[in-house]
């Protein structure tokens, strides 16, 4: 009997490990998904002015 007890908690244990790994991996998910759509009007800032200066080039040449 005192055995089961221990697996019991044993497993438990590991429950909560899980869970804990998994809601921190769940953060940082959504972390770099709130970064990645701060930047985008930055990103898309340069392309808008790489492809200026790729029509500035074209038109020169």
């Amino acid at each position: 009997m005192h055995n089961q007890v221990d697996n019991i908690k044993h497993d438990k244990f590991w429950l909560i490990i899980g869970a804990i790994a998994l809601s921190l991996v769940t953060v940082l998910v959504l972390v770099k998904k709130n970064e990645e759509d701060k930047y985008n009007p930055i990103k898309e800032l340069q392309n808008q002015e790489a492809q200026q200066m790729n029509i500035r080039v074209l038109n020169n040449g």
